[in-house]
């Protein structure tokens, strides 16, 4: 099953176009399912099912099941349990609901899932966040640990503090094994992104931002949208002006090299399912282009050296460093950061150098003769 993401500036008309998406491959014949907070106008459209993501429901569910899980503990503190009808929904709780849904949308039969993303860099961070949360998990409570559950009260009474109850390792469990099976559908050759921008001054950078945040965490981006184009034949000299600056701006996300699909300004806000259908796309989802992986070239015979090429287009040297961390390499590009586990080989290699070369980072590593294996 393909899975489109679909996301763009604020106000670039995201929404609109993941529904004319949806709407044109369900007519082509496609089972899609259209995740969207927004999507009643498709409501009963034939081969298409509509998905809506629930912030508040699916905080109300997890906080009442963790409550019920730690109810002894919090019994010894004397605390007052909370009731589904006084709760409301804290921070980032759409956040989540998005990746529980992005998930179940995986999980369906259809051919196709589309999927309303925040605004561009929110949808960046929603989309590295399945990633980062599991080292989170990883770091502060190691799945090797429970593998002591029994030895836990003797510890606990020869450290002489409480030691984590079997309710937290086993949330931490559940946890990790929902955000894995998020991480897996973003991750998938078979998931890409689709940006939507409207021409003009913050295009073009909204665009280099994409490319660089989707390349850092081996993403693909599938097409850019240039929605809401203004007919060029108007006489009125008023929107012939503003027609040549968009026309400007066009040419430039022209020359960027990506696949771009033009769709016409309607005039009016879209009103039902004939109107997203003039915004449809010019041809059926493609499947995307694989993400170029990123590999090791082994130059030790030449020059004593190991060389990772990571593919980050649109990078400039001011705005990129890397800090080597125990088995990891903290690569910060611009305002994104991602902890990348490093290859075996490089784990027994110092680094010793790196440089940008089109958009393609060489960093070098060399071996550690104390931990390299010798040969006769």
């Amino acid at each position: 099953m393909r899975i489109i993401l679909v996301t763009g500036l604020g106000g670039a008309g995201r929404t609109t176009v993941a529904a004319a998406t949806a709407l044109a491959e369900a007519r082509a014949g496609r089972r899609v399912l259209l995740v969207s907070e927004d999507a009643d106008p498709l409501q009963g459209e034939a081969g298409l099912k509509v998905l809506r993501p629930a912030p508040a429901a699916d905080f109300r569910r997890e906080f009442l099941a963790l409550q019920a899980r730690s109810s002894t503990a919090l019994d010894l503190l004397g605390a007052l349990p909370f009731e589904d009808a006084e709760l409301t929904e804290l921070p980032g709780s759409r956040q989540f609901a998005l990746l529980r849904s992005l998930r179940d949308a995986a999980e369906g039969d259809h051919d196709l899932a589309v999927v309303d993303l925040p605004p561009l860099v929110e949808a960046l961070a929603v989309l590295a966040l399945p990633e980062q949360l599991r080292r989170y998990l990883r770091r502060l409570l190691p799945p090797e640990r429970q593998a002591a559950r029994a030895l836990r009260p003797m510890l606990a009474q020869l450290a002489g503090v409480p030691m984590p109850a079997q309710w937290l390792y086993e949330t931490t469990a559940r946890w990790e094994a929902e955000l894995a099976a998020v991480q897996a559908v973003v991750e998938a050759p078979t998931t890409s992104v689709r940006l939507v921008l409207e021409p003009g001054p913050a295009a073009v950078r909204a665009l280099r931002t994409a490319r660089l945040g989707l390349a850092l965490q081996g993403l693909s981006l599938d097409a850019v949208v240039a929605n809401r184009l203004l007919p060029a034949d108007s006489e009125d000299p008023w929107l012939a002006g503003l027609t040549t600056q968009q026309q400007r701006h066009l040419a430039e996300l022209r020359t960027a090299g990506d696949v771009l699909d033009e769709l016409p300004h309607l005039g009016r806000d879209p009103r039902g399912p004939e109107d997203l259908a003039l915004l449809a796309p010019a041809g059926p989802a493609a499947r995307p282009e694989p993400v170029p992986e990123w590999t090791v070239e082994d130059r030790r015979e030449a020059d004593g050296v190991l060389v990772w090429h990571i593919g980050l287009p649109g990078a400039v040297k001011e705005e990129l460093s890397l800090v080597r961390r125990g088995d990891e390499l903290l690569l910060t590009v611009g305002s994104f950061r991602r902890n990348v586990p490093l290859p075996a080989a490089l784990r027994r290699c110092t680094v010793t150098g790196a440089g940008l070369v089109e958009g393609d980072l060489r960093v070098r590593f060399t071996p550690d003769p104390g931990l390299w294996p010798r040969t006769s």
